[in-house]
């Protein structure tokens, strides 16, 4: 009796420790995300277009980077749409509200890119679209962590993922520059 308690247990554990599974689609097209706004980012909307996507974060040493970010998709609007995704994942340097970040990004760096709703990007609770940006089992690029806010990933036309940017490397890089104009 004592045997078959243990075995309940520790299968009861099991499915409490488990991670959940996830529906994550096959295409980044596939993704609708919920908008800083309240609305819908349909990421289908962007077939044919270039897209970076960058996890943000208000009070970052990184947070600068959202200047950049707003002068490359004024100067690449026709080929390249940014998203920002705001996480509190790195050192709680995004503690803010949707309303609160979209008022920061508009006030300070006057972003007019697609920012979706905050999200998690690391762990347990992280959101579909960022394991399929991770986990080579759906982007069929590679794995990757993201280390820090404002890690890019960029998505050529046709929703392939192409190429996976550290967090310090900055949209007028070379290597950015030159992948968003191939």
């Amino acid at each position: 009796m004592k045997l078959s308690a243990i075995i309940l247990f520790s299968f009861l554990s099991f499915l409490a420790t488990a991670k959940k599974p996830t529906n994550v689609p096959k295409s980044i097209y596939d993704f609708k995300v919920k908008g800083l706004d309240g609305g819908t980012i349909d990421l289908a909307k962007y077939k044919g277009k270039k897209i970076l996507i960058v996890n943000t974060a208000s009070q970052c040493g990184n947070t600068p980077q959202y200047a950049e970010l707003q002068a490359a998709y004024e100067k690449y609007k026709g080929k390249l749409v940014i998203i920002g995704f705001p996480a509190n994942d790195f050192g709680a340097q995004e503690p803010g509200s949707d309303k609160e970040i979209s008022a920061f990004c508009t006030k300070n760096y006057g972003v007019t890119f697609p920012m979706a709703s905050k999200i998690t990007v690391k762990g347990d609770a992280k959101e579909p679209i960022y394991q399929w940006l991770t986990e080579k089992k759906y982007n069929n690029l590679k794995d990757s962590d993201v280390k820090w806010n404002f890690q890019k990933y960029l998505i050529d036309e046709k929703g392939t993922l192409v190429a996976v940017f550290d967090p310090k490397t900055k949209v007028t890089s070379p290597d950015v520059i030159a992948a968003i104009e191939k």
